[in-house]
């Protein structure tokens, strides 16, 4: 074998051996891309406004604590104080937690969501004010599709007509968004210099 055939045959070795390992990496990689679950976002109600306002003035107090505590790391007093504020921290997110309400929406495929929007179009005025779809009967139907709870459209579309404009803003926005959140991020590289 001449010492150019060799120098191809060693090239093409290797060439399989890295490429082997290239795609082993890549199937690791999409394996783990298809594992990823969809994003989801959880919407708590709590009437209970005392409770409410606990839970976020308890919160204030202990990030106040934190900032002092971890300015003056050898102030024992400081951090005795800290740990009381945590634990009544602690102690009111149960109460608010208790005190509450909370619907779970998981985002819907995109294939999926898709479906949804074109199962809902816009009316002609609708659509002449640059609506996607139609605001009248595709929030319940989106509410029920990603609700992971099991709320149906029916249930849906009740809460929408007779919660408060506000509570039925959030109930919709809360199915919407999750739709809405993105995972990913791009970053740019410049090779050389400028």
């Amino acid at each position: 074998m001449t010492t150019e055939r060799a120098r191809a045959a060693v090239s093409e070795e290797t060439a399989a051996t890295a490429g082997g390992r290239i795609d082993a990496l890549w199937a690791a990689k999409m394996r783990r891309l298809r594992e990823r679950p969809l994003p989801e976002h959880t919407l708590r109600l709590c009437d209970d406004e005392q409770v409410r306002q606990e839970s976020v003035l308890a919160e204030q107090a202990a990030e106040r604590a934190r900032y002092l505590a971890d300015a003056q790391p050898d102030d024992e007093e400081l951090s005795r104080r800290l740990a009381d504020l945590l634990r009544a921290h602690e102690a009111a997110q149960k109460r608010l937690a208790d005190a509450s309400v909370s619907l779970t929406f998981r985002a819907l495929p995109r294939p999926v969501l898709e479906e949804v929007i074109t199962a809902h179009p816009p009316t002609e005025a609708q659509a002449a004010e640059g609506a996607a779809f139609n605001p009248d009967t595709f929030p319940a139907t989106l509410i029920a599709a990603s609700s992971v709870d099991g709320m149906n459209e029916t249930e849906a579309g009740e809460l929408l007509t007779s919660w408060s404009a506000s509570d039925a803003n959030a109930l919709w926005e809360a199915a919407w968004q999750v739709q809405q959140i993105a995972r990913a991020e791009v970053s740019t590289s410049s090779v050389g210099k400028g």
